[in-house]
C-alpha cells in the first residue's frame, strides 16, 4: 500500500491556476492528471488505453468549444438567440472588454484558483496528495468526493461501519475480521465505491489469499486480533467516515473595488454565468415570434411571475456591484441562488467597520432584508444588478457626536488594488 502511494506522489504534481490562466491544450498533460487521480483505485479499475485516449479527446474538444455570447442586460440576453442563424457559430465576447473575466473556485485543501474546468483533477490530485499525512483522512476524502451516487456512497459507509461495530463486540471472532472479495454484498455496495478498499487498509485490513474448503484459494482482507486502544481508534476512524463530507471547491467571489464610474450599471458578461448552451439558444430563437405574441398578450400575474423564474433559471451565477456613499464600487460574484445573508456578509467583511448596521437596496427601490431566507436569483439580482449601499443614520449621528471622522470604507487591500470602470 505504502509504495502504490508513493509511486502516486512522484508522478503528481499541482498546478494552481490563477484568475485568467487558460488551461494548456497539451492533451498529454490531461492524460496525466486523469491517470494520477483514478490510479488510487484498486489496480482491476485501471482505465484502458483506449479509454485514455478517448478521455483525452473529450477534453480537448472541451476546450476548443465555443461559448455563447452574453449581453449586458436580461432583454438582451434574451434576445441572444436573434444572432444565430443557420447553423452559424455563437460569437465569443472581447476577454478585455468583460466585467469580470471569468468565474473561479479556491480548493479548500490547497488554497489554490482555479477556473471551473480544473475543478476536479486538481480536488482529486490534492486528496490523493493526503495520503502522504493521513491514509484514513485521505480514503475519507476519496470516499465521499470521487463517487457521485450518494446512495451508493451511504450504502457502502453503512456496511464498513457494520464491519467496525462487529469486530469490536467480538474482538476475538475471527469470521468478523475476514473480508471475503468474492462476497456479492462487498462487490456490489462496497468495492464498486472508490476509496473504500483504501479505508479498510488504513484500519490495516491486509489482503491474502486463503484456503476456501472444496475451492482454490481466495483473496480476504483480513485484520489481526486488536487490542482494546486499537479498538478505540478504530471506532474513532468509523467516527471519521460517517461525519465525511464532499471535498468541493468554494466560489471564489473575485471582491474588487472600483472609482466612481458613470458606468457602474453596465455589464459584460462571460458565458459561464449563462446557463444554456448554443443549442438552447437555437431554440429559443425558433420561439422568438410566440415570445413577441405572448407580450402583445395580456397577462395574468400568474403568468408573468411563471416566465420571470423561468428567466432565472437560465442563470448560474451573478455579478453584483454596491456603490457606496463615496461612490466607489464593491463587485463581487455569487452563485445565483447565494441566499442574501451571503450577500450582507460579502460586504461586511469588505469593510473597515464591519460592525456597523447599514441597509442595500436593490434596483426599483427593493429595500434588501438580511434575514430573509430568499435566494438572490428570487430578487431579480441576476444575471447581474447595481445595489446602492447606506450606513445607520442614527448610528452615523452618534459616531459625529461624539467626535469621530468619516474614514474610508473599504479595506485598505481593497482600496489598494482599485480600479477604473472601462
Amino acid at each position: 500500500m505504502k509504495k502504490f502511494f508513493e509511486d502516486i506522489k512522484k508522478d503528481v504534481k499541482f498546478k494552481s491556476a490563477g484568475p485568467g490562466k487558460k488551461l494548456t491544450d497539451d492533451t498529454s498533460e490531461k492524460q496525466k492528471a486523469v491517470q494520477s487521480s483514478s490510479s488510487a483505485k484498486n489496480n482491476r479499475y485501471a482505465p484502458s488505453d483506449g479509454a485514455k485516449m478517448a478521455g483525452a479527446a473529450a477534453l480537448a474538444r472541451i476546450e476548443q468549444h465555443q461559448r455563447p455570447k452574453v449581453h449586458t442586460s436580461q432583454d438582451a440576453i434574451r434576445n441572444q438567440g436573434e444572432t444565430l442563424t443557420g447553423g452559424s457559430k455563437v460569437p465569443v465576447k472581447d476577454p478585455a472588454c468583460l466585467s469580470v473575466s471569468g468565474v473561479y473556485f479556491t480548493c479548500p485543501l490547497t488554497g489554490a484558483i482555479l477556473t471551473k474546468s480544473e475543478r476536479e483533477v486538481h480536488i482529486k490530485e490534492a486528496i490523493l496528495m493526503r495520503f502522504e499525512e493521513d491514509e484514513v483522512e485521505a480514503s475519507v476524502m476519496m470516499i465521499h468526493t470521487f463517487n457521485k451516487d450518494r446512495e451508493k456512497v451511504k450504502a457502502a459507509v453503512d456496511i464498513i461501519s457494520k464491519y467496525v461495530d462487529n469486530i469490536c463486540k467480538n474482538p476475538t471472532e475471527e469470521k468478523y475480521r475476514k473480508i471475503k472479495l468474492s462476497n456479492k454484498v462487498f462487490q456490489e455496495k462496497v468495492n464498486c465505491v472508490e476509496g473504500s478498499r483504501e479505508f479498510l487498509q488504513a484500519l490495516e485490513f491486509t489482503s491474502l489469499m486463503l484456503p476456501v474448503e472444496g475451492q482454490e484459494d481466495e483473496e480476504f482482507l483480513v485484520l489481526l486480533e486488536q487490542s482494546p486502544d486499537a479498538l478505540e481508534l478504530m471506532k474513532e476512524r468509523r467516527d471519521r467516515l460517517l461525519r465525511g463530507e464532499p471535498v468541493r471547491a468554494q466560489l471564489d467571489r473575485q471582491p474588487q473595488a472600483f472609482k466612481p464610474s458613470p458606468n457602474a450599471q453596465r455589464f459584460e458578461l462571460p458565458s459561464e454565468f449563462y446557463n444554456l448552451t448554443a443549442d438552447e439558444l437555437k431554440k429559443e430563437q425558433q420561439q422568438r415570434s410566440d415570445l413577441v405574441e405572448k407580450n402583445a398578450m395580456l397577462r395574468t400575474k400568474a403568468m408573468r411571475e411563471k416566465e420571470e423564474q423561468r428567466e432565472r433559471r437560465k442563470y448560474n451565477y451573478t455579478l453584483l456591484r454596491i456603490r457606496l456613499p463615496d461612490g466607489n464600487l464593491l463587485q463581487g460574484t455569487f452563485y445565483a441562488w447565494d441566499r442574501l445573508s451571503m450577500l450582507f456578509a460579502f460586504v461586511r467583511e469588505s469593510l473597515v467597520d464591519g460592525w456597523q448596521p447599514f441597509e442595500l437596496i436593490a434596483p426599483g427601490s427593493q429595500k434588501l432584508q438580511e434575514s430573509e431566507e430568499v435566494a438572490l436569483a428570487e430578487c431579480n439580482l441576476v444575471p447581474a444588478a447595481l445595489l446602492t449601499f447606506s450606513l445607520d443614520a442614527a448610528v452615523q449621528a452618534d459616531i459625529a457626536a461624539a467626535g469621530g471622522k468619516g474614514a474610508a470604507l473599504l479595506k485598505p487591500e481593497l482600496l489598494k488594488t482599485i480600479r477604473t470602470l472601462s
